[in-house]
């Protein structure tokens, strides 16, 4: 007797999305389906619903899943045997097949790669729905995906799910439809699509607060050199480089004054209504890891959990984190995408990997909604490459075939460094000595527009920032952030005020330096967006993307004084 057919009706209500994306497919049923939804959004439960759907009506008689990672597939097994669908995540390439207990198996992209036969002969055994979940992977190495296009052909449907951008290349994704578009690239085609702005509307996610530090960076080359450079002002690549590097150094004092900013935020949340708020350091290298969980000990007091993807137990350790009431866990690559700790609220982005890719699965690790008016707190450092990820969080991106290779972090191997090589490299320790760091608030990012002015670490104007309630809606969010940042400009004007000793009759203003400039026109745009908002209903993150589709440039956080002037003069006329 074979494992017993999963009831629908025990499924939880599906959210709206799930629902509209179910009735496509039912309505469809094609074999091949592809659903794209921002992470949090739910795409397990919208996919075992799709299968306990095909099991229930005798389309198919098992189900493959195919993960990225081994952690990955224990978490996949549990929430199917929750809705009463029973996988095997410890089938192994040897078995061949699965007990007669289970309605099918969960295994990685890799473990299809290297057997790929063993695969499809399973997939002929029985109609097989087969789920691959993130299926950028199946385009990460031609074996990969000649394995996974091997194994998986003979199956009766089909079921892609991504929940991040994909990258340019050249290698087509097994299964997933493209279509040819008036450039003559060819760009995947998803079925159904949920993103990240819309789950935001619906309150489905998180909103996510960046707030950006900046400071004083100093370091030594290779020929001997000390070069000392602001962390987030213009520069070459190389020094924005090295000045990130310098700013992650756990010797200097960026890291212990940024981890003690974001252990006054996780207090300021656990204290106003998630009591069980969770922080996560998300580091380069095994080395930085360990170094910084003692800089979080001594910083808190609080021993943090380290989790290195290479340790014995690592999946178990996230695990029991994600079940406790510790505050911090400092981590490499293991919670980088898909792994699911929804009490996380706080992060520190503490790695130099910039790919789109890599910093959309770290952020998503951040947005799962729990219950209404929970917000999402990300320390990074003020880069100009990131301030832009942090202000497009609600970009999506197709794969195409065929583009031009350029330097946007789709296309470099920045991720798969970040994602495979966690050792420190000696070489480089060799070549540069970091000597000092200092931080201070650059800037908050929220729902792609810029807030506030420079706050030293530590002063009262930073805790103004740090201290915004927890439970908050987006909306609330814009108008809070609006308003500090209205107090911050007040205040810097009474204490200049206040340090003229007798005002000259009607003096002359002296001309405002391009910071000031900057920030005064970011609040600003800001504050005309918001009016605009309120008078169409359009998010704030729609209406500075169709700013900057009219006006080029990059996001707000980043544009020069003439692109924000034009902007403010376009959203004027709107």
């Amino acid at each position: 007797m074979g494992a017993r057919l999963p009831v629908t009706d025990a499924f939880p209500p599906l959210r709206a999305w799930q629902r509209k994306a179910l009735v496509v497919y039912l309505r469809r049923r094609s074999e091949d389906f592809m659903a794209v939804a921002t992470p949090g959004a739910g795409k397990t439960t919208f996919a075992l619903r799709i299968a306990a759907e095909l099991l229930a009506d005798g389309t198919v008689e098992a189900v493959t899943v195919v993960a990225p990672t081994e952690h990955l597939k224990t978490q996949w097994a549990t929430a199917a045997a929750r809705v009463g669908i029973q996988l095997d995540d410890a089938f192994r390439n040897a078995d061949l097949h699965s007990s007669a207990d289970f309605h099918g198996a969960v295994v990685t992209y890799a473990q299809v790669g290297v057997a790929p036969h063993v695969h499809r002969r399973r997939t002929m055994t029985r109609r097989t729905m087969v789920i691959l979940d993130e299926i950028h992977h199946a385009g990460d190495s031609r074996s990969w995906g000649d394995g996974v296009k091997a194994a998986f052909e003979p199956a009766v449907r089909r079921l892609m799910l991504t929940g991040t951008p994909f990258r340019s290349d050249d290698n087509p994704i097994p299964f997933v439809t493209y279509e040819r578009g008036s450039d003559g690239l060819q760009r995947s085609r998803a079925d159904s699509v949920y993103g990240y702005s819309d789950a935001l509307a619906e309150g489905v996610v998180r909103p996510v607060i960046f707030l950006a530090y900046s400071g004083e960076t100093r370091w030594r080359t290779s020929a001997g050199d000390e070069l000392a450079a602001r962390l987030g002002e213009p520069m070459t690549q190389d020094l924005v480089a090295q000045a990130w590097r310098t700013a992650l150094d756990p010797a200097g004092d960026w890291m212990p004054q940024v981890l003690r900013a974001a252990d006054a935020r996780l207090q300021v949340l656990r204290a106003g209504g998630m009591s069980d708020a969770a922080g996560l350091v998300i580091a380069s290298d095994q080395q930085s890891a360990r170094a910084y969980a003692r800089l979080i000990e001594r910083v808190t007091g609080e021993r943090a959990v380290v989790v290195l993807s290479d340790d014995v137990g690592a999946s178990a350790r996230i695990a029991s984190f994600a079940a406790s009431d510790q505050r911090w866990m400092v981590a490499v690559r293991m919670v980088s995408e898909g792994v699911d700790i929804p009490r996380l609220a706080v992060g520190v982005y503490a790695t130099s990997a910039s790919t789109p890719l890599f910093f959309a699965q770290a952020i998503g690790r951040f947005v799962r909604a729990r219950r209404p008016g929970e917000t999402a707190s990300v320390f990074l450092p003020s880069v100009p490459h990131l301030l832009g990820l942090a202000s497009e969080m609600e970009a999506e991106r197709d794969h195409v075939l065929g583009a031009p290779k350029r330097q946007d972090g789709l296309d470099d191997d920045l991720l798969e460094r970040a994602q495979r090589n966690e050792k420190a490299s000696g070489e480089l320790e060799k070549r540069f000595e970091a000597l000092s760091a200092t931080a201070e608030l650059d800037q908050v990012i929220f729902d792609g527009a810029s807030f506030g002015t420079a706050a030293q670490a530590g002063t009262p104007e930073e805790e103004e920032y740090l201290g915004l309630p927890g439970l908050l809606t987006a909306d609330q969010v814009a108008v809070l952030l609006g308003k500090r940042q209205a107090e911050q400009l007040a205040a810097q004007r009474r204490r200049q005020a206040g340090s003229e000793p007798v005002p000259a009759p009607r003096p002359a203003s002296p001309p405002l330096s391009a910071a000031e400039r900057r920030v005064t026109l970011r609040r600003q745009l800001n504050a005309l967006v918001a009016a605009h908002h309120h008078r169409t209903g359009l998010p704030h993150g729609k209406i500075h993307a169709e700013l900057r589709r009219r006006c080029g440039g990059p996001p707000s956080a980043q544009a020069t004084i003439e692109q924000l002037e034009e902007r403010i003069a376009t959203v004027q006329s709107l």
